[in-house]
């Protein structure tokens, strides 16, 4: 089979044409013109941050020559980011002397305080041991001077001690935020790598040049990490006039050094070898990425099942741990006594109650981010807010992030009202959560029962079409015979505005316009129609599959074909939805199991412990109890039920992105947070 080869340029992104342009040559030309093109990065950035980033670069950009920085230039060219290296570290150092200058007063402050009490405490530990011994080579301590140094200068010196160490900390932050990105990045790519492999060996039964086909699946938006990369390969390979040196150059700088790297290499190769030679090695490795990923897929339901394991037991000792210290200081007062604090005198038990919550909070947080990055990112429903705030009213019914904007408004004046009418601080924040997350979780729910219908309905439209296709109908005819013969519920309008669309596509005389690759005034027709039937169902299934069709069909692929994969691939996908949603089932069920079992502890604590009356009764007969007048029960009451909110919290987080993701979380942390607060409410128990 013979290939046309692609004529043209490629289009080029000028911020990826410079990352890519920066991998030409030695490694130091290259970074002399990497700096070039940082400088003029900094120098003609436009938007708020331009001043800054001049001055920024001015004062600092000296360090990225710093050999302490050659990992983090290394670990820069495997990012996407959109500044060059030397901006990058510029900003880092600026922000650096920031956070030194906000950190040098309050730590002046507090060692200014805090250093008479520590050259009292010098002076009489070591004082006398150095008056005795007449030693003259060192000053005595006292009050006001801590060895050869007055306090005021010794309290000066701890705060520029601190600051430099915050500056410091700031600049190897920002390698750590490298490192992160390079990882995240890799992540994306071991998981977008699958699908666009996928697309490339079904592009490649057509007649498109290598270099056509990988800008194609570049186009992907479902491809993500993926796509950005093979545009720098493109971008790379325009500036150096070879697709294999532009292939060459992202395999050396791509983070994900075990799949992506040699699948550029292998691609190169097979390339220049023929067509039929790229074609079987583009099958053989969509083979072996499909195994890769069931094996990921299995190792990552054995972390969760970890993870939730962990999760539970983790759970209950923050809880368990305020009980215990609430019955012992009924038991012996003596055994907790108070701690002194640079704000004063706390009790222990409300030292060990902040810090439960911190806990709690913080572990619920890093529980549900963790299950989080197990999901694929094809089934993580993301939502956007439109511009216009007339449009995020009359959507916010059927979109969350429409929602979230809309329900904001309502739960900050209902936090404020209850303030006013003199509510604790921690209802306040709990009851104006609650009335933000479960309208927003509510919306989400729904948007997704019909996101579920739509990809149900979705793959019985693409098999019925495939059967059409597979019987030498032309597409579309077949989506014409498939809108009037099928019952496709909620897909019913959307395939009849899809049929509709590709009948424009049929000029008079039976042939069809988009087969020519435009129809009037140039646009592709058939590509625009399919486009527009995408939006209209708007679900990551739609936007990851029917994207195929027009990119394979343009490229001379034979339509059977085509449609057979696809239908292989949306059936392939919603199984994987379906599997996911099962197997998550387990998960949730343990995380309002854990939350039940904690609020329902603290209950009884609260009903059958905490009681005045009945410490009385124990402190009378018996003498384990020695001072129950000092146990206040309504002050241990109202702590125990601040651990069982935070409890739930947590576990409404973790249960909620175990089923669907943060806008589930929400629904299930805000509705177990007004549970709870109904139940010890209306139950007296607080």
């Amino acid at each position: 089979m013979s290939r046309r080869r692609a004529t043209g340029t490629v289009g080029a992104n000028a911020g990826e044409g410079r990352t890519a342009e920066s991998g030409a040559g030695e490694e130091r030309t290259v970074e002399a013109g990497a700096s070039d093109a940082d400088a003029a990065d900094a120098l003609a950035a436009g938007g708020r941050l331009a001043v800054v980033d001049r001055v920024c670069y001015a004062l600092f950009a000296r360090h990225a020559s710093d050999r302490r920085h050659d990992a983090d230039r290394k670990r820069y060219r495997g990012t996407a980011l959109g500044t060059g290296f030397e901006t990058y570290l510029a900003r880092a150092y600026g922000l650096s002397w920031v956070v030194a200058a906000a950190v040098f007063f309050p730590a002046l402050v507090v060692a200014a305080g805090a250093a008479p009490a520590v050259a009292a405490a010098v002076e009489a530990r070591f004082g006398a041991a150095l008056l005795s011994a007449g030693s003259t080579a060192v000053p005595a301590p006292t009050p006001d001077s801590v060895g050869p140094l007055r306090t005021d200068h010794a309290a000066l010196l701890v705060a520029v001690a601190v600051a430099l160490c915050a500056k410091r900390a700031t600049v190897a932050a920002a390698g750590v935020g490298l490192r992160w990105a390079v990882a995240t990045r890799r992540t994306d790519i071991e998981r977008t790598l699958p699908g666009a492999v996928r697309y490339l060996e079904l592009l490649s039964s057509g007649s498109d040049a290598p270099r056509a086909m990988l800008r194609k699946a570049a186009d992907g938006e479902a491809y993500g990490a993926t796509a950005t990369s093979l545009r720098k390969a493109l971008n790379a390979a325009r500036l150096a006039g070879s697709l294999d040196e532009g292939l060459r150059r992202v395999a050396r700088d791509t983070p994900s050094r075990e799949l992506l790297a040699p699948f550029l290499l292998k691609f190169r190769k097979h390339a220049a070898t023929g067509d039929e030679a790229l074609s079987e090695f583009l099958a053989t490795e969509r083979r072996m990425l499909s195994h890769r990923q069931d094996r990921a897929r299995k190792r990552a339901r054995r972390f969760l099942e970890l993870l939730t394991e962990l999760f539970v037991a983790v759970l209950v000792l923050p809880a368990l741990l305020v009980i215990g210290a609430t019955a012992l200081s009924v038991v012996i007062p003596e055994l907790l006594p108070p701690v002194e604090t640079p704000v004063g005198v706390v009790p222990t038990r409300a030292v060990v109650l902040y810090g439960a919550v911190a806990f709690l909070v913080a572990f619920g947080l890093a529980a549900a981010v963790a299950v989080g990055t197990l999901r694929p990112p094809s089934q993580r429903a993301s939502y956007e807010a439109p511009a216009d705030p007339r449009a995020v009213v009359a959507t916010a019914g059927r979109n969350p992030a429409s929602t979230a904007v809309v329900a904001a408004g309502p739960a900050v004046a209902l936090a404020i009202w209850l303030a006013v009418a003199g509510y604790t601080l921690v209802n306040v924040v709990l009851v104006g959560y609650a009335a933000f997350a479960v309208p927003v979780g509510l919306v989400a729910a729904r948007r997704t029962r019909i996101d579920d219908a739509k990809d149900r309905e979705l793959a019985d439209f693409v098999h019925a079409v495939s059967g059409h296709v597979a019987q030498g109908r032309p597409l579309e005819a077949a989506v014409a015979a498939v809108a009037r013969d099928a019952d496709l519920g909620v897909l019913d309008d959307d395939v009849a505005d899809l049929a509709f669309a590709l009948r424009s596509t049929i000029a008079p005389d039976g042939a069809t316009r988009a087969s020519a690759g435009t129809g009037a005034g140039g646009v592709d027709v058939r590509a625009a129609a399919i486009d527009r039937f995408v939006d209209r169902v708007d679900t990551p299934l739609a936007a990851r599959t029917l994207g195929l069709v027009t990119g394979a069909l343009d490229a001379g692929s034979d339509a059977d074909a085509v449609f057979e994969t696809l239908r292989i691939e949306v059936g392939r996908l919603y199984s994987e939805q379906r599997a996911l949603r099962s197997a998550m089932q387990p998960y949730i069920a343990v995380g309002w199991a854990a939350a039940v079992l904690v609020a329902g502890v603290v209950a009884v604590v609260n009903t059958q412990v905490v009681d005045a009356a009945r410490l009385a009764e124990i402190a009378a007969t018996s003498e384990a109890v020695t001072e129950p007048e000092g146990v206040y029960p309504e002050l241990e009451r109202f702590r125990l039920y601040v651990v069982t909110q935070a409890t739930v919290l947590a576990s409404g987080w973790f249960a909620g992105t175990a089923a669907r993701g943060r806008y589930a979380a929400l629904l299930h942390s805000g509705a177990l947070v007004a549970c709870c607060y109904v139940v010890f409410t209306v139950g007296g128990l607080v």
